[in-house]
């Protein structure tokens, strides 16, 4: 028997008593250094960060149909000259441009800042699941596969690769990771974060940001980029679930389970931030001190750079109303603690920020704050001493051995959700009809921000990559695999957009096959394009399973989509389901190589799956959501349907949790609970296994949460293999923010459950703390 441990985030718990990140004082002595020579022009040139996109153009080529983006030298010269930028951004056109390209465009922007300031441009992209903006990279699973996977080294070993394929490209700054929860179906950009968990965005996120900048937040190396965690906070909780309108949460929601990533994100020594871009309880993010400058630069002592996203400080009076005019809404976004503005296709925020220093209602005091938290990221990534990496050193590009990571990724993100029969794995020399509009599209698998910023038209650069179609081919035989999708996407028109159907010519062919795999779901979006109205699956894929279920063949579901749509209609008529969500380059393999059994499920719901429009619930939802039959008068049913719940997957192996056990019944808030439980796998496979530790506060001053996810690791067992998974829980790591919105632990019982295994501890003491954190 094997002894494994486990430890609670301790990020979660940890009261503040120290810097986020610790202070080098050689490094501040040259940040001093720099800002005292500095005029107060370039102090605010250093806080504008433009899109690359207004230093050039896009050109057609001789033969008419290739277009390609030129960097005009002059424009570039003068807006560095002139108003001294600190940031560039953006790919041209939002697509992926190759290494050498990068190269070029990246050495001449430092070379002009060095010249015309003495100080390194810092360049960002969205590498958000691998290099997004750079061709021939290594793309991995969307970061909703990762929260999949339960797996935090598979988060840190993609967020190391990501680095090191940035700095080949010379980009030193990515926006990346998300930590927005997830909790609503409805939010286009579910698949961006880590699941509806805060607990599960704070591991992934810490491990992200040590793969990403490494082990020493202030001396990052070559082959590391500085983090933007985005989107603080709250930006995935819309009312409607339309992107970027406006979140109301209570303030317990907020500080409990919202704010928890971006703390541990901070304290992780995470050297910037993105804002959100919308309103929390009518507040606008860009424009509370409480959040921007309170929450979190005060009270972590975290000394990074809070970046805004895309033109939002002019969101404040075009959109919020909160500002008469952009002058004003700068005045309220830089005093509420925004440090650098992205406002990509204008440079009036320097006049008009430089208007207000000098009229009083910025004060100076302000600006140098800002200013000295981007020098301390540009000194921390080394960029006077290094302003250009890549080149000689950088031969792991695109290779390989990261493909291989890329893949290992997918398949332990991909979910089985039903397998009625065992009819997986597949059995050798069956004839398939594979079906469905996402059954030979690369861009299905790779979701947005792959290659463009939506997805589309990008399938030219992903042509050395299989499809589900060509993997399947290549696993099971050509001769094997009959193609006939039925319904297929319009590429011209919108992500949902379908042509017309063709489902009679996918049921004809099956009758000449003995599986029919049918790849449904949805084609790429991100940002307000997904925004959707109804979330259903569509009409057409419906309509095309219910009609090949009429053929009597047993049919697989193939789901490949960024969130969950309904599909109660169907998945009755369905004898197997695999959630592959948005696997990346490599998921199409993945799935061959899952469905023939040549690996092993081990993915587990990252969110919460509805059956119904009317439940969309999360698996941590307050007790009283859940209510029977009342007796008398009335007949109240308020039960929590769902299609399947976070936290489940299937294997082809099984594992029995047996043992559960405590080495302290009675605690206090000091103490720390030592859980130990026995798994064994008792199937025929080796497998993997996430191993999740839950807890239930039986009764508390506020109506509890049903259950709340305290910890979690993953393990692999062999046939008849048995380990012991030990965790060390924090008691205060069982506290919930009260009705005075104070941290409180309170006297009274708790059940610990992992598998189907519970035992009850009991705090003797209540506890409440003063401080915002714990």
């Amino acid at each position: 028997m094997t002894m494994l441990v486990a430890y609670a985030a301790l990020s979660m718990t940890a009261q503040v008593s120290r810097p986020a990140i610790p202070r080098d004082a050689a490094l501040e002595a040259k940040i001093e250094k720099t800002l005292s020579k500095m005029t107060l022009d370039e102090k605010i040139g250093q806080m504008l960060e433009l899109n690359l996109d207004v230093m050039g153009k896009m050109t057609v080529e001789n033969d008419g149909v290739k277009r390609t983006w030129k960097l005009n030298e002059t424009m570039l010269d003068t807006l560095i000259s002139k108003w001294r930028l600190g940031s560039i951004l953006n790919a041209p056109a939002t697509r992926a441009a190759s290494v050498s390209q990068w190269q070029e465009w990246i050495r001449l922007i430092q070379k002009k800042s060095m010249k015309y300031i003495g100080i390194p441009d810092i360049y960002g992209l969205d590498h958000n699941h691998g290099v997004t903006y750079t061709q021939d990279g290594t793309l991995f699973p969307q970061p909703i596969n990762i929260a999949a996977s339960f797996n935090t080294e598979l988060a840190r070993t993609g967020a190391e690769i990501t680095a090191y394929e940035s700095r080949a490209s010379n980009c030193p700054w990515v926006y990346n990771p998300v930590v927005d929860l997830g909790r609503d179906p409805r939010w286009p950009r579910i698949w961006e974060s880590f699941g509806e968990d805060a607990l599960v965005n704070t591991r992934m996120v810490e491990a992200e940001i040590k793969g990403y900048q490494g082990d020493d937040p202030n001396h990052l190396g070559p082959y590391h980029v500085a983090t933007c965690t985005k989107h603080y906070f709250a930006y995935g909780a819309p009312w409607t679930g339309k992107d970027r309108t406006p979140v109301y949460l209570s303030p317990q929601m907020l500080r409990e389970k919202y704010f928890e990533p971006f703390k541990a994100a901070a304290l992780a020594g995470s050297l910037t931030m993105m804002v959100n871009s919308g309103s929390v309880n009518g507040v606008p993010l860009h424009a509370s001190y409480e959040y921007l400058t309170q929450w979190l630069k005060e009270d972590l002592q975290w000394d990074g750079m809070l970046v805004t996203d895309w033109a939002d400080i002019n969101n404040l009076f075009t959109r919020e109303r909160v500002a008469k005019d952009k002058k004003d809404a700068i005045r309220i976004a830089i005093n509420a603690g925004i440090d650098m503005s992205m406002d990509p296709y204008s440079v009036d925020f320097c006049v008009l920020l430089k208007e207000l220093v000098e009229e009083g209602k910025v004060p100076m005091t302000r600006i140098d704050d800002a200013v000295r938290r981007i020098l301390r990221v540009k000194y921390r990534l080394n960029l006077f001493d290094q302003p250009n990496t890549g080149g000689k050193g950088y031969e792991k590009f695109g290779s390989d051995e990261f493909a291989a990571k890329a893949l290992a990724a997918a398949e332990e993100s991909e979910v089985l959700l039903k397998n009625v029969g065992g009819l997986l794995p597949l059995a050798k020399g069956k004839k398939i009809l594979l079906t469905g509009p996402n059954a030979n599209q690369m861009r299905c698998l790779n979701g947005g921000w792959s290659y463009t910023w939506q997805g589309s038209k990008a399938e030219d650069l992903s042509e050395k990559y299989n499809t589900i179609y060509e993997a399947l081919c290549n696993k099971f035989g050509k001769e094997n695999i009959i193609l006939e999708q039925g319904v297929t996407y319009n590429e011209e028109g919108a992500y949902d957009k379908e042509h017309k159907p063709q489902i009679d010519k996918a049921v004809a062919a099956a009758s000449g096959a003995d599986i029919i795999i049918a790849c449904i779901g949805e084609n790429s979006y991100t940002e307000t394009p997904g925004n959707l109205s109804d979330l259903w699956l569509s009409a057409n894929q419906s309509n095309l399973v219910k009609e090949l279920a009429k053929t009597g063949k047993p049919i697989v579901l193939i789901l490949n989509e960024g969130r969950p749509r309904l599909i109660a209609d169907i998945e009755p008529l369905a004898k197997a389901v695999v959630n592959i969500l948005l696997p990346g380059n490599y998921g199409g393999d993945a799935l061959a190589n899952l469905l023939a059994g040549d690996a092993n499920f081990s993915g587990k719901m990252p969110y919460t799956y509805p059956r119904e429009i009317n439940s969309l619930n999360t698996y941590d939802y307050k007790v009283s959501e859940e209510v029977g039959t009342m007796s008398g008068a009335y007949n109240y049913d308020a039960k929590v349907s769902l299609q399947w719940p976070f936290g489940y997957g299937m294997s082809y192996t099984t594992y029995e949790y047996s043992n559960l056990r405590v080495d302290k019944n009675r605690f206090t808030a000091a103490d720390v609970l030592t859980v130990r439980v026995d798994v064994k796998n008792t199937g025929s496979s080796a497998g993997k296994e996430s191993v999740l530790l839950y807890s239930s506060d039986l009764v508390a001053s506020i109506v509890p949460d049903n259950r709340r996810l305290r910890d979690f690791t993953k393990i692999e067992l062999l046939p008849g293999e048995t380990k012991t998974v030990t965790f060390r829980l924090p008691a205060k790591s069982l506290a919930f923010v009260g009705a005075d919105c104070k941290w409180i632990l309170e006297e009274g019982d708790f059940t610990l459950k992992i598998g189907n295994q519970t035992i009850n501890v009991t705090c003797s003491e209540t506890k409440k703390w003063d401080t915002p954190n714990i």
